[in-house]
């Protein structure tokens, strides 16, 4: 609340003479009471403060990537770990105690990670090419199927069981099945 006194205004702790010269565009020349030019300037100070802060959020979620991009980049580890012979990109995307699973002449046939990732010799490429099919997840669990294509010879479906945990998603399962990738006319 103002109260005039002497030439003064009074509003709580602020006490400034009568008028002053407003410096705001379009007003130069025109005098308001000091308060009102301070409330300008508090007004001012947090317009800023609030943008400042809006565009620090901005660009943290422009840096985060969201869970589907991880999973995404985690199954890629996997698959270009595999085609270009680079077993740390696999030991990123498969969590320690790995497991994968497929059947053998109607038997469970069950193989470590650290087994399928010793037959990856770093720097050896090979003419897999795979894609992801699809990814399905929910808060920190997720399935994903991938088709890995090793010409003339088959064509395997994975399917992936992940998990983020320690802020990371990890491959901890993987099953699959193969076919045998088909012929030319020429071949049969």
């Amino acid at each position: 609340m103002l109260t005039r006194r002497e030439g003064s205004y009074r509003s709580n702790s602020i006490q400034c003479s009568a008028n002053r010269p407003l410096n705001v565009a379009g007003w130069q020349g025109i005098t308001a009471p000091c308060n009102i030019i301070k409330m300008k300037e508090i007004q001012n100070t947090m317009i800023a403060l609030l943008l400042l802060a809006g565009l620090n959020s901005n660009a943290q979620n422009l840096t985060e990537k969201s869970d589907f991009e991880q999973i995404t980049e985690t199954l890629m580890d996997y698959i270009d770990g595999t085609a270009n012979g680079e077993p740390e990109k696999l030991r990123r995307a498969f969590h320690p105690s790995f497991n994968l699973y497929t059947v053998t002449k109607d038997s469970l046939w069950i193989r470590s990670g650290e087994q399928y990732i010793s037959n990856i010799k770093v720097g050896e490429k090979n003419s897999r090419m795979g894609r992801i099919i699809s990814i399905d997840y929910e808060k920190d669990a997720a399935i994903a199927k991938a088709e890995i294509v090793v010409p003339n010879w088959r064509i395997f479906t994975d399917y992936f069981l992940l998990l983020k945990y320690e802020g990371a998603w990890k491959i901890v399962q993987k099953s699959y099945t193969w076919r045998e990738y088909p012929k030319c006319e020429d071949e049969k």
